[in-house]
């Protein structure tokens, strides 16, 4: 399913949905960090998704990631909580769903990045500093900024 995302535009249209999502920022024993290219927005993103009923948030950052990447990880820490209302998703079913979205710190358990071809086209190890140089969405950006700043708290918003 196609998505637009909207931040900050006066044009958006007004959301009708909001769905508890996660991502999860999982680095390598080497500092890379897991990365995916989503089909739905054609940009890089922290894999996740959104949470499934019967699981916590942390059991839904655990099972986005190893669906979406192959990867098996345990979540560590929170990097933030995301509710801005200033960014919606628009959907091509006319869902329309304002931001909610917890970002976890996590580790590799096993497994090696793959792509799922339903979510994403691609899933990779990417040093650091490379990810300037990718098509983020501004609020995934702002996630990842805030995962790869050392000895910072939680970010809320």
């Amino acid at each position: 399913m196609a998505r637009i995302d909207y931040y900050d535009d006066p044009e958006a249209p007004q959301a009708n949905s909001l769905v508890p999502s996660v991502t999860a920022a999982v680095r390598n024993d080497e500092g890379q960090l897991l990365l995916i290219h989503k089909i739905d927005n054609d940009r890089w993103a922290l894999p996740g998704g959104a949470m499934n009923l019967g699981e916590s948030i942390a059991e839904a950052a655990v099972r986005e990631v190893e669906e979406e990447t192959g990867v098996r990880v345990e979540v560590t820490g929170l990097v933030g909580i995301y509710t801005d209302p200033n960014h919606v998703m628009a959907y091509d079913d006319g869902e329309v769903r304002q931001e909610f979205s917890v970002c976890f710190h996590a580790r590799v358990i096993t497994g090696a990045p793959r792509q799922d071809n339903v979510e994403t086209k691609a899933a990779k190890w990417v040093d650091v500093t490379d990810v300037p140089a990718l098509d983020i969405h501004p609020s995934m950006r702002r996630r990842i900024d805030a995962a790869l700043r050392a000895n910072s708290g939680p970010e809320i918003s």
